[in-house]
């Protein structure tokens, strides 16, 4: 079932990456601007599919991890030995985590006009250097 589940959320990725190209693709593999369908949705439509199968697939992970919680905290033990390297790995995992789900709801992202005639423009890195901090501006 799981697997299934998780081959059926990929299906709808590759299908919008490759079937339902983006509109910079679909100009230059069809010479004009087309809009391409499947099963009378866009690649919008399928992403919004694809978006919600993921939350689905997320839900059932963590009631596939509540349901075993038993064996997991039971291969923990057998793992790690000694209690302050228990705690310490226990604390590391909630943080991490924790700043996974929060860190999207404070980064800001840079707003610039569409120049006329233009279309949308894409934002190479070029400078290296700053890479790290080109990613990782954060607003308060």
């Amino acid at each position: 079932m799981h697997t299934t589940y998780v081959c059926l959320h990929y299906w709808h990725r590759f299908l919008i990456k490759y079937t339902l190209i983006s509109g910079q693709d679909r100009k230059e593999v069809y010479g004009q601007h087309v809009e391409l369908y499947f099963l009378n949705m866009d690649r919008h439509q399928w992403g919004t599919i694809h978006l919600i199968s993921g939350f689905v697939l997320f839900g059932l992970l963590v009631v596939h991890v509540f349901l075993h919680w038993k064996v997991v905290t039971a291969v923990y033990q057998k793992i790690v030995k000694v209690q302050l390297a228990k705690r310490i790995i226990a604390f590391g995992f909630v943080i991490i985590c924790a700043l996974l789900i929060l860190i999207p709801f404070f980064v800001k992202p840079e707003i610039e006009p569409i120049e006329k005639g233009k279309g949308r423009q894409v934002t190479l890195v070029t400078d290296f250097d700053n890479t790290f901090n080109y990613f990782c501006t954060v607003n308060y």
